[in-house]
């Protein structure tokens, strides 16, 4: 998964003046703000990829994005507009949930490796992570 295209959108806040309100439909309650309509994009694509890894990380199914023009803001001074969220750099910097494997080896080389001291969580790690990032380098 590189990157999701979600419509959102935008309403300008009537107590801050230049700030917006973002709701991203495809998300429920997937809401966020900014001061500005920039910082609103920022803070709006951020709450809708924290929405999309937490997802991922229970395991369950990212919502497809609806199409933008099914999407209509509910007041007129509203518009929509597409956030681009590039899961991959965001699952890299934040992504941290740990899930507990069990798992079997044969006895000699478990043998060795607790000779040596091998953390057997971080060699996993090391080479899952170096599986999917070749995976991810082929796509």
């Amino acid at each position: 998964m590189k990157k999701l295209l979600y419509p959102a959108c935008f309403y300008p806040c009537e107590d801050k003046p230049g700030a917006y309100t973002v709701v991203v439909p495809d998300l429920p309650g997937c809401i966020s703000e900014g001061d500005s309509l920039e910082d609103a994009i920022a803070m709006a694509t951020d709450a809708a990829s924290s929405w999309v890894l937490d997802e991922m990380e229970e395991g369950r199914p990212v919502p497809a994005a609806s199409d933008r023009s099914t999407i209509h803001p509910d007041s007129p001074d509203g518009f929509v507009n597409i956030l681009v969220l590039d899961m991959n750099a965001y699952e890299e910097r934040y992504g941290n949930k740990a899930v507990r494997k069990n798992l079997t080896i044969p006895a000699w080389l478990n043998t060795f490796a607790e000779t040596n001291h091998v953390n057997f969580s971080q060699v996993l790690q090391d080479a899952l992570i170096s599986m999917y990032q070749r995976q991810m380098a082929k796509r």
